[in-house]
């Protein structure tokens, strides 16, 4: 048996998290004219909504986590991109970011200290702390969305077949798609 691995969870989780997004976002690209945008009941009031809230909260989280002093200016805007096709583009950027942070984690790092600048102040915070929380609320919102689409013309995606080996048949051609492999995935 191997020794876990505190790096690994984290890494596996931002594979996971890149992967479900590219598979939410490719599913709002099939939405008809007007869906994407339609008013829904759930904590935002649309798809685009709270695809734009989890991107401006991944902005703020992983800055702070590279060491960036953005800040609350992620939120400036509350819903910066009102296509689907340009949100997609933007959090795949940022995925990538949070992907290529995870891979170079290190047990150090895990502990280190990251300041996130809120309004008026600097909190410190555990980077693992920020990265537990940053994977909740990305799941948290994902499944929002998720339900949203179940009210379109759209199908819901399944969004949690990346992980478990028995997994490979599901995942289609996302994995190539950002870039991975099996092997890069399964490590």
């Amino acid at each position: 048996m191997t020794e876990f691995d505190p790096v690994r969870v984290f890494r596996k989780l931002a594979y996971n998290n890149a992967l479900a997004n590219l598979r939410l976002h490719r599913a709002c690209a099939e939405l008809k004219p007007g869906e994407f945008e339609a008013t829904r009941t759930s904590f935002f009031p649309s798809i685009r909504s709270t695809l734009n809230h989890i991107l401006t909260v991944d902005w703020f989280y992983v800055d702070a986590l590279e060491g960036g002093t953005l800040g609350v200016k992620a939120f400036e805007v509350d819903e910066p991109f009102e296509s689907a096709a340009e949100l997609a583009a933007e959090q795949a950027k940022v995925d990538a970011r949070l992907v290529n942070l995870c891979n170079a984690l290190t047990p150090m790092s895990l502990v280190s200290t990251v300041n996130l600048h809120r309004a008026n102040r600097i909190q410190p915070e555990r980077a693992e702390d920020v990265l537990s929380h940053l994977f909740q609320h990305q799941t948290h919102h994902r499944g929002q969305a998720h339900a949203m689409l179940a009210g379109s013309s759209v199908p819901p995606p399944q969004l949690d077949e990346f992980i478990v080996a028995d997994d490979a048949r599901f995942r289609g051609d996302e994995v190539s798609a950002l870039g991975l492999s099996e092997d890069r995935l399964m490590r």
